[in-house]
Formats: structure tokens, C-alpha cells, sequence
């Protein structure tokens, strides 16, 4: 239990050091925003040289006019986040929900378990109305929105649940062995967070993913055959082929891998296959199997393992520090019970500080997905998949001309241009 200090000092700079850190966040946020919606509103009344056989002005013009509705969306989602973070740390939320909840509940596991509740419920409260805003304005406005209210609203109550239903026995165990392993509780709860994630990975496509979408089997036999093929060529063993009724919620399209070890499936939108032909389907498997093939999946898994074991650490450090709960508007408890608070203050405090790291995240994602491109190239006709690629901007209304700057520091695909013309190097 950490033990109060005379000074403030630590906690004021601590204090200074957050509050610098969330404006220089959200002052690089909307200048990054600021800057993509001026280039792509400057560049919507030319379709690109390399584009302007394939895509109209019309679809051009859509793509912008869909990228900046959205981006100006997220700038009011920015400074909506930023103050809210405020209010629930240096302003004392956080504070009086603690005390609340400990006069309540007291200070024990059903409270702290209690707190991280509220928060989170807070939080998701918050966001329910630009969520709203989001898939029935923009998304309608654009044309993808096939989402019905009682779709949206069910869907947030089947998170909640399965939320529940995970995350308060792994909350449980985590703030049983911060309070009963010792000074290195935080490797041990590194290890059950990694078998959580595991199990997560296992689960997800055989028992969540079915209970918001429906699966069936992959029914057109030449395109099975095509695919069964391709995957014979690279090696690559699935549990099955599905076909995912993504139509009943959104226009966009998209084809992804699911699962861990012998529970790997494929999965399709069947807005995909109603799009592209056999061959262009086959080219973008081909795609996502380039990942599976330069181990993308299990490099990624390795990082994240890595620093989440970092920044356990690092709590396990901070959680003994009465500066770190001071400086974020929080006086712990003389009687203990602080291990809620500290897993609240750290997680909701940690992002603000890693987003200055997202441009090494992205360039790490994009140069997977060049190597990717590279791979499916050898496996198919690197045409086929430049042919679907553009349909998918297309139809996905994803704009052509980013800026240059916002797409280095977010972007986890190249940008359209870069991408296709290393593709064409290969056809």
C-alpha cells in the first residue's frame, strides 16, 4: 500500500506532464485532421491520372466528400474525448465515483470491479450518441448504412453482456493477484492476460462472431475450388470457407482470416462477392494468405505481448507511487483497495502517451501490407488484384488523395497511388 507524502511536487509535475501531454495529443490530432480534410476538399474535382479510366468524377467526388464528413466527425469525437478525460481525472471524476462506490460497496473486489464499471459505462454513454450520428447520418448520407435501430441498440447490448461476461472474471483474477502476488503480481497477470487473449482468439470465431452476424458455408463450388486450391499452393489450412451476411449492416465490403491454430476460417462479406469476380476474390485471399505466410499475424501477437509485459511493468512500478494517483486527481485510500483505481488511471492515462508512437505502428502495418501485395503477386495475377483493389476503393468510397502527412502518422494501408503502382511493377 503506497504511503502519502508530505510534498506535492511529484504529483504537480505529474500533473503538468499529463495535462501538456493530452493538449499537444489533441492539437496534433486536429492539425493532422485539419490538414487531410483541406488536401482531399482540394483535390475532389480531379480524379488522378492513374485512376481516371477506372473511376468517375462522380466516385471521386463521393470518396471526398465521404473522408471529409467523417474526418470533421472525428474532430468533434477529439475534443469530446479530451475533455472528458479531464473530467474524469484532474477534475475529480474519477475521485468522486471512487468514494462513492467504496461508501457503497466498500473497498473490496465487488467495488473496485464496480468502478472500473462506471467508468467504462460513462465512457461508452458518451460515445452512443457520435456512434448513432456516425452509422445514420454519415453512413446514410453515403449510402452504406443498411444498419435498423433494433440492429444498432442490439448489437450494444450483446457487447455489454459478452463484455461482462469475460471481462468481470478476468477483472476478478487480475485484482486478486495484484493484491495477493507480491511485487511481481504484474508478470504473473501478463501471463493470464496472454492466456486470455489466446482463449479470445480461439472463441471468437466458432462462439462471439456467430451471435452478431450469421455464417453459412461458402456455396459457389468453383470459387471453393479456386480457393482451395490457392490455399493448397500456400500451404495454408483453414477449418472452412464462410460467408458472412455483412449486407445487414453496411454496404462496405471486406474478406478477413479469423481464429488461431486449428480454428483459423476464412471469412467473406457478401457484399465482396456480389462485387468482384472469381479471379479478383482469389487475388485478394491471395493477399490476406501473404500475411499468413510472412508470419504478420504471430509478429504482431509477439509486440503486443511484449508491451503489454512493458507497460504491466510499468504499473506495477506506478501503482506504489501516491504521485501517479495525485497527479491524475485522485487521492488513494489509507486503507487500501487502490488496485481498481490504479488498473482505471493507468488504462484511461497510457493511450495518451502511446499515440505518439502511432506513426511507427503504421509504417510497421503498411510495410506488411506491401509485403503482402509482393506475395500475392506470385501466387496470382498481380492485375486481378489491382482490378479488385480499385473496385474496393470505389465502392468503399476510400479517397484517392490523402494527405501526405495524415496518411504517414494513421494510415495501416498505403495509400491507393503507392499501392497499386508496386503492384503493377509485378504484373
Amino acid at each position: 500500500m503506497p504511503t502519502l507524502s508530505p510534498s506535492m511536487s511529484p504529483a504537480l509535475a505529474f500533473s503538468a506532464l499529463f495535462i501538456v501531454a493530452v493538449l499537444a495529443m489533441v492539437a496534433t490530432k486536429l492539425w493532422l485532421a485539419s490538414r487531410q480534410t483541406r488536401f482531399v476538399a482540394a483535390h475532389r474535382d480531379a480524379v488522378p491520372a492513374q485512376f481516371s479510366a477506372t473511376i468517375a468524377l462522380t466516385a471521386h467526388q463521393r470518396a471526398a466528400d465521404y473522408t471529409v464528413a467523417r474526418t470533421r466527425l472525428g474532430m468533434v469525437e477529439i475534443v469530446l474525448s479530451a475533455v472528458v478525460l479531464i473530467a474524469l481525472t484532474l477534475l475529480g471524476g474519477i475521485q468522486a465515483l471512487d468514494l462513492g462506490l467504496s461508501d457503497l460497496l466498500g473497498r473490496g473486489y465487488v467495488g473496485q470491479i464496480a468502478l472500473i464499471g462506471a467508468v467504462l459505462a460513462i465512457s461508452g454513454l458518451i460515445d452512443l450518441p457520435l456512434d448513432y450520428y456516425r452509422q445514420f447520418v454519415v453512413e446514410e448520407r453515403f449510402g452504406f448504412n443498411r444498419m435498423t435501430r433494433g440492429i444498432f441498440f442490439m448489437d450494444r447490448i450483446k457487447g455489454l453482456v459478452i463484455g461482462a461476461a469475460f471481462g468481470i472474471p478476468l477483472l476478478f483474477v487480475v485484482l486478486w493477484l495484484m493484491k495477493q502476488a507480491g511485487s511481481l503480481w504484474w508478470l504473473w497477470t501478463w501471463a493470464v492476460w496472454v492466456v486470455f487473449q489466446m482463449l479470445v482468439l480461439v472463441l471468437y470465431p466458432t462462439f462471439i462472431a456467430p451471435l452478431f452476424n450469421k455464417f453459412e458455408p461458402l456455396k459457389d463450388e468453383a470459387l471453393r475450388s479456386r480457393i482451395e486450391a490457392l490455399m493448397q499452393r500456400c500451404g495454408f489450412a483453414a477449418k472452412g470457407l464462410f460467408v458472412m451476411d455483412g449486407s445487414r449492416r453496411s454496404a462496405h465490403g471486406n474478406a478477413y482470416f479469423t481464429g488461431f491454430g486449428a480454428a483459423k476460417r476464412i471469412v467473406f462479406f457478401d457484399t465482396l462477392l456480389a462485387r468482384l469476380s472469381g479471379s479478383e476474390i482469389e487475388a485478394v485471399l491471395a493477399h490476406e494468405l501473404g500475411h499468413f505466410k510472412r508470419r504478420h499475424v504471430i509478429k504482431r501477437m509477439v509486440v503486443t505481448f511484449l508491451i503489454s509485459l512493458v507497460l504491466l511493468g510499468l504499473l506495477g512500478w506506478l501503482t506504489q507511487r501516491v504521485w501517479f494517483y495525485e497527479g491524475l486527481g485522485v487521492r488513494p485510500s489509507l486503507l487500501g483497495g487502490n488496485e481498481g483505481l490504479a488498473l482505471v488511471l493507468f488504462f484511461i492515462a497510457v493511450p495518451v502517451f502511446l499515440f505518439f508512437i502511432t506513426p511507427l505502428n503504421s509504417l510497421s502495418s503498411r510495410k506488411h501490407e506491401f509485403e503482402a501485395d509482393a506475395f500475392a503477386a506470385t501466387q496470382t495475377d498481380a492485375q486481378q488484384l489491382v482490378n479488385a483493389l480499385v473496385k474496393l476503393y470505389e465502392d468503399n468510397a476510400s479517397t484517392l488523395t490523402p494527405d501526405p502527412l495524415y496518411t504517414a502518422f494513421y494510415y495501416s494501408h498505403p495509400p491507393a497511388s503507392q499501392r497499386i503502382d508496386k503492384l503493377l511493377a509485378h504484373a
